[in-house]
């Protein structure tokens, strides 16, 4: 396994050579820079993003100071086939994909609050004419006295949103090394500029 941290710019679309239209997200990949070596975990630590030095805090500044490392935004243990081919301060580069790889990407789901069921999942609402007293309610939870309660797991309204979420299998269309960016068919989770984490998939989709 292998993967980077990066940032979702946003989507496009590219044609292909025989004129057809594909979706894809643009990610800023990387670079990465090599923390740690864990040789037990078979992982590397890796540092990602700028940080202001006024933000940073006492204890991850000793961290970064006892690596001799610049400060970082974010840290993250990456899973790796072969930690001991790195060295701590190597940077971590797009180039570590190619086209036509499969990824896992993983990121926070854009957060929409406290939603109804109808926004939440989808669920139809009552007539609006002829002066129904309410439109948008769950209704009947349907338990009556058996079994006298309401069923764990049942669609109601709650915090809809704002969760960690992957997309498996997602083909890579494009690798441009010289930006730092990766061409991506199909949508990834979280807002632009929202963090993501992007890995070599495991086993290689159908799609």
């Amino acid at each position: 396994m292998s993967g980077l941290l990066g940032r979702k710019l946003g989507m496009t679309q590219i044609f292909t050579e025989t004129g057809a239209v594909v979706p894809v997200t643009v990610v800023a990949a990387g670079p990465c820079t090599v923390l740690e070596v864990l040789d037990g975990r078979g992982a590397l630590r890796v540092g990602y993003g700028e940080i202001n030095p006024r933000r940073l805090k006492k204890p991850r500044e000793g961290y970064f100071k006892k690596l001799g490392q610049p400060p970082r935004r974010y840290i993250r243990e990456i899973a790796f086939a072969d930690p001991a081919a790195y060295q701590p301060g190597q940077e971590l580069k797009v180039d570590l994909f190619a086209a036509g790889d499969y990824v896992d990407v993983t990121g926070q789901s854009k957060g929409r609050g406290f939603a109804g069921t109808i926004k939440r999942w989808g669920h139809s609402r009552y007539p609006v004419s002829h002066g129904h007293p309410r439109q948008r309610i769950p209704g009947s939870m349907g338990s009556s006295a058996t079994p006298g309660k309401v069923v764990k797991g049942k669609k109601l309204p709650g915090q809809y949103g704002g969760k960690q979420k992957t997309v498996q299998s997602l083909k890579v269309i494009e690798v441009r090394p010289e930006e730092n960016l990766l061409l991506i068919k199909g949508a990834v989770p979280g807002c632009r500029s929202g963090l993501i984490f992007i890995k070599k998939a495991i086993k290689k989709s159908s799609k």
